[in-house]
């Protein structure tokens, strides 16, 4: 089969198609033909080498991806059959022709949505499904800020904290991406270049401060984060795009609000044993997701969830998609076809 592959660390000109040996699926496996994965900046910080895969994972670009089943491995529990059309949660693999997946990480593809669609859901609405339930405990009426609002995560999130009766409220860096942020639902959005969000999101909140905040870019936003996160507030850090260096009395200013850090990477859990009783996170995940907010992608629903794809790619043009993104050109997930 054809995969995405670099063989050294370095720019997007490292990328390639290679022809690799197709998997076969294991015990409580299920092979995935692939018909469209997406892009991850956990994608791009691999190819830097900045992110190798967990042990045991493929080595392969690829987070996610949705496609039909095409092979049962041994101990699998009967609930997929061969041409079922599904999406999958990855820690790796995804930019394939085929993928390898434990069945309880897979989901079925809503009614009426293509496999472009439904390849920009695993990855980035499962994560923000994570930090906002299984993370920060979102409650009905909480304010939520949500950093990098038009990214894949951030849209999912405007969404899901909707979802939940909560109020979200985004930074984003253009005119362009606060108005997509708007239309996904977002309460208010603020220009992170041109204006100090937190003095506006106490502003907005008419000096409250927001209950949550969902950061993926980390040191550089400490200070603000603190000036905007309301007393007993929870600061969620899942990425850190500006480093992870602090200067200044960062843990009296936390002390100071009685607030709490906490911290998540959802790729590099560790895939421990799993029983019918007692599940591995990630398939609790899935399986939460499912259950509570899957059917809202489907037509009926109110609200209608909508994952937003910001561009299409060929998978042999990995490299233009990597730039794209590497310049914060898109607004919601980039997407690619994988050839048959």
């Amino acid at each position: 089969m054809f995969a995405a592959y670099f063989d050294c660390p370095g720019g997007p000109e490292n990328l390639y198609m290679k022809e690799v040996m197709k998997p076969d699926p294991g015990e409580g496996e299920i092979l995935v033909k692939v018909s469209a994965s997406a892009l991850n900046r956990a994608d791009l910080l691999q190819r830097r080498g900045k992110y190798p895969p967990p042990k045991g994972a493929s080595d392969i670009l690829g987070l996610e991806a949705a496609g039909s089943v095409a092979g049962l491995g041994p101990g699998c529990s009967g609930r997929w059959k061969i041409g079922d059309a599904v999406m999958a949660l990855l820690s790796g693999g995804g930019q394939a022709q085929y993928v390898t997946v434990p069945e309880g990480l897979l989901m079925p593809i809503p009614k009426d949505m293509t496999f472009t669609q439904a390849a920009a859901i695993p990855e980035a609405w499962l994560t923000a499904f994570q930090l906002l339930h299984f993370v920060g405990k979102v409650q009905e009426g909480e304010r939520v800020l949500i950093h990098a609002g038009a990214s894949g995560v951030g849209i999912a999130a405007i969404q899901l904290v909707r979802l939940a009766k909560a109020i979200p409220i985004v930074t984003a860096g253009t005119q362009e991406k606060l108005e997509a942020t708007a239309n996904a639902g977002a309460a208010a959005g603020f220009n992170y270049k041109i204006e100090d969000f937190s003095e506006k999101v106490l502003e907005f909140t008419q000096g409250s401060g927001v209950d949550i905040i969902l950061d993926c870019v980390g040191g550089s936003y400490w200070e603000k984060n603190l000036n905007c996160l309301s007393t007993d507030g929870r600061w969620i850090i899942y990425g850190l795009m500006s480093g992870g260096e602090v200067h200044g009395d960062l843990l009296a200013r936390l002390l100071s609000k009685r607030a709490s850090i906490h911290t998540s990477l959802l790729r590099s859990r560790d895939k421990e044993a799993s029983s019918v009783f007692f599940p591995q996170y990630k398939e609790r995940l899935v399986r939460a997701f499912t259950e509570e907010v899957l059917p809202h992608f489907s037509g009926g629903t109110c609200p209608r969830l909508q994952p937003l794809v910001d561009s299409v790619y060929p998978l042999h043009a990995i490299a233009e998609a990597h730039r794209v993104m590497e310049e914060n050109k898109n607004i919601g997930k980039i997407v690619f076809e994988i050839p048959v």
